[in-house]
């Protein structure tokens, strides 16, 4: 018996294993629709497939109730057997014989997926049999939630129809409907033979409430439930994102996302709405991404503003741009952390140039002294120059690197000190990253650490298991940027806004904006401990336009959807990263010991290297207080806030409590006095500086400056040797100047003599 027994026992195993581990062709080679879903399953958007078809990808199962009105009109014993029954391919032979023709398959849900597999092929005994041995392979390898999944996204479906591969709660009459469709959609769809398609539909309601899959209140309300009119478009409310997963490689997938899909929706509206006030100015592209602080995951994504018919199609959110000014909070907490800059000290701004480069102010104005903290809510680019040439613009580079922002691959001679006003180019993808982890540094340190990454990661759209958590220290620690964000909460609003911090409740948002050379780029980046929002508008041509900044483009944009987000809780200062420290309120220095006045402040700890307050002097004066004196019975001590006369030249008319030195009394000024009194604005000690060749081919001049502490002493110049003139009050002389180096003497009536050196160059040598 056992031998008789062998081989068709051994040809059983071999069939098993051939059917479970053999190999096995790809399921479905047809393509298939690109569907995008958002973090609940809900549709985004979806393109038909290479071959125009509406073919949706497999999903790993169907919502139930579909998967039971499909089971139950398909194939009502699926989960019984094994992928054929036999009982139902003998009445279909014997009604086929009785009719003359093929009237019935007699294929179970596994077979029909099988013969999708094979391209639907004619319908004969061979072909019959590769249909079964094919389903028990799939029955061998997939499950039986697996099986429907995978005859559904094989048919071809009509408009809409995929939305039942849809993690949502569709009604019985909804899944009934879709179930009782066709392979062939065309002949019956909700546009067509309604009463059709109705009465398959009734037929299996009331199937369903026989066998009691479905109560009886449940059957009536969904027999009383219409057919759905003509389908209606699919949602597209992230195009630009499905584009670019489309030009990665991910065509005919379904791509999960981090996007919640109602605040998608309300962003998208906003960006519509706002889209009016942009065209009014010929500016046709914007885009807006809003991140969650705590994981980085991407909410909302609107790739390019909606509608626009000009590059619409553009993922703007991906584009590298010019980054403007958006750079200047990580070299300001850079500075901090290095123990070069305090907070609130005093920084120059002055006329400035270095190899050629002479960055300038967006109002053409110079403050002479500004603390640092104002020069970054005021957005100040000479401050900022003159920061980057003391920081190290390569050293700064790899930090901007460190902190996620990868398009800045090049070296750090290749940008030069335009790198912080916009020499270098970013996403606003990965700027509103790095935003969102210099909050999330801030908050980890603070114990408020809900992130499940590191504290500094790129943001994250597609909804793909996490990367283990990085424990590596970010480049910027908490203290510096808790700074940073705080001198960011002091930025003024837009114009609309400007009353905001006289309204209780208001939350503080810490923001920047950017704007490129030629008024191409305006950027808008805000962030709060719960969200972070980047704007960008422009036109993705690169076609500039006046007007277009960020403070007047992007911001209101910024502002609207922070408006429609939920308020955050604030900042709490990193205490483990600060300390108490004595400021000089004046200079915002350590403070020295000649400062008459202490601040108690908590700074970051490094600002412990930074040099003691340089502006506080003792100087000795007269009764009234007026003249400065030789030491004497009369003459008494007292603390003076001086600046250098550069600085001072451009501070006092700025700040009327500012008071200069007082002038020396009669016979009283000293012979050798360590008080310069003279400096030089521009050229600087040292500089390279490249003279302009005019239209017509002839050198342009060089318009020297420079200030003294009398504003009525006068100054003589002398250059090479040579006597240039003299000057008084307004000490600026302009001068034609051969390629070389230099050497300029100032000297006033009263004898006190500077002279600095420096270096020219042709600019056409330059181009």
């Amino acid at each position: 018996m056992l031998k008789r027994l062998r081989w068709p026992l051994l040809l059983l195993v071999g069939l098993w294993i051939w059917a479970r581990w053999g190999p096995m062709d790809p399921l479905f080679t047809a393509p298939r629709s690109t569907v995008l879903l958002d973090r609940d399953g809900a549709l985004l958007g979806a393109t038909v497939a290479r071959d125009g078809q509406w073919r949706m990808p497999s999903a790993d199962s169907l919502p139930h109730r579909f998967e039971r009105c499909l089971t139950e009109f398909e194939d009502r014993r699926f989960r019984k057997h094994w992928g054929i029954r036999l009982p139902s391919l003998v009445r279909a032979w014997q009604q086929n014989r009785r009719a003359g023709r093929t009237v019935r398959g007699g294929s179970t849900i596994t077979m029909q997926v099988a013969r999708m597999s094979m391209a639907n092929r004619d319908r004969n005994v061979w072909n019959k049999l590769r249909e079964m041995a094919l389903a028990l392979r799939l029955e061998a390898r997939m499950s039986k939630d697996e099986i429907p999944a995978a005859m559904w996204s094989g048919s071809k479906q009509p408009p809409g129809a995929g939305s039942a591969n849809r993690r949502i709660q569709l009604g019985w009459a909804e899944c009934a409907t879709l179930a009782v469709l066709p392979n062939a959609p065309a002949r019956i769809h909700p546009g067509r033979n309604r009463e059709a398609l109705r009465a398959k539909r009734d037929r299996l309601l009331n199937h369903l409430v026989t066998i009691q899959a479905i109560d009886s209140m449940q059957w009536s309300l969904a027999l009383e439930e219409p057919l759905p009119d003509a389908p209606h478009p699919l949602p597209r409310l992230a195009p630009q994102l499905l584009n670019t997963f489309q030009a990665r490689g991910m065509s005919g997938q379904r791509i999960g996302t981090t996007i919640d899909g109602d605040w998608q929706r309300r962003i998208t509206d906003l960006t519509a709405r706002y889209g009016s006030v942009l065209r009014a100015n010929e500016v046709h592209n914007a885009a807006v991404l809003v991140l969650d602080v705590a994981t980085g995951d991407a909410i909302a994504y609107v790739g390019n503003m909606p509608g626009s018919e000009r590059q619409g199609e553009v993922d703007v959110v991906r584009a590298p741009r010019s980054t403007g000014s958006l750079l200047k909070p990580f070299l300001y907490a850079a500075m901090l952390q290095a123990g070069e800059r305090m907070p609130d000290q005093l920084v120059a701004d002055l006329p400035t140039s270095h190899d050629g480069f002479a960055p300038r102010n967006y109002d053409e104005r110079y403050s002479g002294a500004v603390t640092a903290s104002a020069a970054l809510a005021r957005s100040l680019n000479v401050p900022a120059v003159r920061a980057l040439r003391e920081h190290g613009v390569e050293r700064a580079r790899r930090m901007f690197v460190g902190m996620g922002l990868h398009q800045l691959g090049r070296s750090g001679d290749h940008y030069g000190l335009s790198l912080i006003v916009g020499g270098g180019e970013s996403t606003l993808w990965e700027l509103t990253g790095a935003y969102a982890s210099m909050a999330r540094v801030v908050l980890r340190f603070t114990g408020d650490d809900r992130s499940v990454l590191g504290a500094v990661h790129p943001p994250r759209v597609l909804s793909q298991p996490l990367p283990a958590r990085s424990n590596d220290a970010p480049p910027l620690g908490a203290g510096a940027l808790y700074h940073a964000l705080i001198a960011l909460q002091q930025v003024n609003r837009p114009e609309q806004d400007a009353g905001w911090s006289r309204f209780e409740g208001q939350e503080r948002i810490a923001w920047k904006t950017g704007t490129s050379f030629g008024h191409r780029d305006a950027w808008a980046i805000g962030v709060t401990d719960r969200y972070a929002v980047g704007v960008w508008t422009g036109n993705a041509s690169g076609e500039g336009r006046p007007g277009l900044t960020g403070s007047l483009a992007a911001a209101p944009l910024l502002f609207d959807v922070f408006g429609a987000l939920p308020d955050g809780q604030g900042f709490d200062p990193p205490h483990d990263a600060l300390q108490r420290m004595e400021v000089c309120p004046q200079s915002g220095h350590r403070a020295g010991d000649d400062c008459p006045q202490r601040d108690q402040r908590l700074i970051v700890r490094e600002a412990e290297r930074t040099a003691p307050c340089p502006y506080h002097q003792r100087i000795l004066v007269n009764a009234a207080g007026d003249r400065r004196v030789l030491p004497s019975d009369q003459a008494r001590m007292t603390t003076w806030f001086v600046l250098p006369p550069a600085m001072e030249f451009y501070y006092a008319p700025e700040h009327p409590a500012y008071k200069p030195l007082p002038p020396w009394a009669d016979g009283q000024a000293p012979a050798n006095t360590h008080d310069q009194p003279i400096q030089m604005i521009y050229p600087e000690q040292g500089a390279s500086l490249f003279i302009p060749v005019e239209l017509s081919g002839v050198h342009g001049r060089l318009v020297m400056r420079a200030a003294h502490r009398s504003p009525s002493m006068v100054l003589h110049w002398d250059l090479d040797g040579d006597y240039l003139g003299s000057t008084v009050k307004e000490h600026q002389i302009a001068v034609a100047l051969s390629a070389g180096e230099h050497q300029l003497t100032l000297t006033d009536s009263d004898g006190a003599r500077l002279s600095i050196s420096f270096k020219t160059a042709s600019a056409e040598g330059k181009r």
